[in-house]
């Protein structure tokens, strides 16, 4: 049966069903050109993960990435020597505190992250360019009702909610959307 139904009319189960299964898909291949492109780019998914979580959060204690890692801190302060030996990271000593040590991800670790990212500006405005305003517009609409409805949804759940604390710890850190048009008012609380 398709998406459609039996009558025309469109079944939500189905609906529901047929964009998991091509946003999987999608999301298969994403995770595949990912590992090759860290793999040239010689990081490994831990390294590219707390690169990525540094660039969103900001600095942040060892501690905090190893708890973030769900690793041992001996773990995480290894993965740290690592991108700290290539110039990727480095290490600071809080001045009040100095048993408080902060990992802050370098100009390098930026660059050498930009390099790997699947989906550089560049390709998407490609991709993008594809489309017709028409399309662009129900795109932006649509990515908005998934923000909002996962938002809804993630709101009680504690892992969103860990994750939510990072962004209202002082830090002026945004997720921002890239996709703005007439119709688009921005989303208040985003974090």
């Amino acid at each position: 049966m398709t998406a459609i139904g039996r009558q025309g009319a469109p079944d939500r189960q189905d609906l529901t069903s047929q964009i998991i299964a091509e946003f999987r898909a999608f999301m298969r291949e994403v995770r595949c050109m990912g590992s090759d492109r860290m793999r040239r780019g010689g990081l490994s998914g831990g390294h590219f993960h707390l690169l990525s979580m540094l660039e969103r959060h900001g600095e942040m204690p060892i501690s905090r990435v190893a708890d973030a890692l769900d690793v041992s801190l001996s773990n995480a302060s290894g993965l740290i020597d690592r991108l700290e030996e290539r110039g990727l990271v480095e290490r600071i000593r809080v001045p009040d505190d100095r048993r408080v040590v902060l990992v802050k991800i370098t100009a390098l670790g930026r660059q050498t992250l930009g390099e790997v990212e699947i989906f550089k500006d560049e390709l998407l405005g490609r991709i993008l360019g594809a489309l017709d305003v028409d399309q662009l517009k129900r795109l932006g609409r649509a990515l908005r009702d998934i923000e909002g409805a996962a938002r809804t949804v993630l709101a009680d759940d504690p892992t969103w909610l860990e994750h939510s604390q990072l962004h209202n710890q002082g830090r002026d850190v945004r997720h921002d959307s890239t996709i703005r048009n007439e119709e688009a008012a921005p989303i208040e609380g985003r974090a």
